[in-house]
């Protein structure tokens, strides 16, 4: 018969609790080592991301903004002297086309136009008298040169008889005190005879200084008419430039003054593009810099021509003057697309420009993997960007792809797989 070992129980109960701990242990230590373990890398669809490949080569820095097109100058018609408003002969619009002699406004001024009929009436006045002055003077003038013709006849008579009687009183015909008679008389008429030719002469000069007062007076009447008739006809408003009338400043019935601005005309063929460039970006912009407008309809090269230095709302206005034909639909108001060449790099590394890269600073990418099923995240050294590449400093090398598109809804993950 069996013999019953008074041990077995307890042996029994030992193995249980050997038994147990070591299942306990066992588990424990699996519980810890599986939540250890790192969490499966999330799968992502290829197709719903944006890769882009390490180049090297040439690069272009260019910054890009929005815009409009606007016309190079905006011409304002002042009014030339005061008046009232009688007439608008012309309403803004696209199709009020202009010429330099179209009239838009027709003003009324009855003080002017009787200005104007004073000064005639006045100028006329002044050449009549001067014409009434010129033929007395020549009257004058004749009377004395007739005078001193005979004077002068009857100088050269006196003569003759002295030398006569020179002659008869060397042959003793008459006595020497009638030929010094004769003599002394026609020097006396030679001395008179040469007075007036002298005051011939004189009178000349005064005729001539009196009728240049005359015609002075009659110049400054003119020109005051001719002021006056000018103004008169800036009463008929003319655009005087080709272009369109886009806008009109007055009213009818309203009383304007010289210099008030009554109409603007813009000429559509001569636009430039006015950009809103981000301040951070516009710090690199300079005057003579290259610049492509895109019209939606074609590009436009340009160059910048000025860069307004005051910010407003974050950005700053960059004007671009238009070189060469405009396409079609090139009109005021267009909105337009801008960009401005910066520099041109010779040989650098370049990437596309992922969506929060930025100059300057270090960011992480997803680079995949050479076989393209998984992506690891690298940190990135970037330096000199444009609008759609920016310069890699380090992190990558030529060659590598890398994940470009928003992967924010991935920041705790270091790797992903691609599907």
């Amino acid at each position: 018969m069996d013999v019953i070992r008074k041990d077995a129980g307890r042996k029994r109960m030992i193995r249980r609790i050997i038994y147990i701990s070591t299942s306990i242990i066992a588990f424990g230590g699996i519980w810890i080592a599986v939540a250890r373990l790192k969490p499966a890398a999330p799968s992502v669809e290829m197709a719903t991301l944006w890769p882009g490949t390490v180049k090297r080569g040439p690069m272009r820095m260019d910054v890009r903004g929005l815009g409009t097109l606007v016309p190079e100058e905006k011409l304002v018609v002042p009014a030339q002297t005061e008046g009232r408003v009688e007439r608008r002969l012309l309403l803004p619009g696209q199709d009020a086309v202009v010429k330099p002699d179209t009239v838009i406004l027709i003003l009324s001024s009855p003080e002017m136009e009787n200005a104007m009929v004073d000064a005639e009436f006045q100028l006329k006045t002044a050449e009549a008298t001067y014409a009434d002055t010129e033929a007395t003077l020549e009257k004058a003038g004749l009377d004395q040169k007739a005078h001193a013709a005979q004077v002068n006849a009857d100088y050269q008579t006196a003569k003759l008889e002295a030398d006569r009687d020179t002659q008869l009183a060397k042959e003793g015909l008459i006595s020497d005190l009638q030929a010094k008679l004769t003599a002394v008389k026609a020097d006396g008429l030679a001395q008179q005879s040469k007075v007036e030719e002298e005051r011939l002469a004189f009178q000349k000069q005064q005729v001539q200084a009196e009728l240049a007062a005359q015609r002075a007076k009659i110049d400054q009447l003119r020109a005051l008419y001719e002021l006056k008739k000018s103004q008169v006809e800036a009463l008929k408003v003319k655009a005087g430039t080709n272009g369109i009338m886009t806008e009109l400043l007055v009213e009818v019935g309203q009383q304007v003054t010289a210099g008030t601005a009554l109409a603007r005309i813009t000429q559509p063929w001569k636009l430039k593009a006015e950009l809103k460039i981000t301040e951070t970006q516009a710090k690199d912009i300079a005057i003579g810099q290259d610049a492509q407008i895109d019209t939606r309809n074609g590009i436009i090269p340009g160059k910048v021509s000025r860069i307004d230095p005051s910010v407003i709302n974050g950005t700053r206005t960059v004007d671009v003057r238009l070189i060469g034909a405009l396409p079609p639909g090139a009109v005021p108001d267009l909105s337009v697309d801008g960009t401005i060449i910066l520099q041109n790099l010779s040989d650098v590394v370049y990437v596309e420009r992922p969506v929060f890269g930025q100059p300057d600073t270090t960011i992480s990418l997803f680079k995949i993997d050479p076989d393209g099923k998984g992506a690891s995240r690298v940190n990135v050294k970037l330096g000199r960007g444009s609008v759609t590449t920016i310069e890699v400093l380090d992190g990558l090398k030529v060659g590598d792809r890398v994940i470009l598109s928003d992967m924010s809804a991935w920041d705790g993950r270091d790797r992903i797989r691609l599907n």
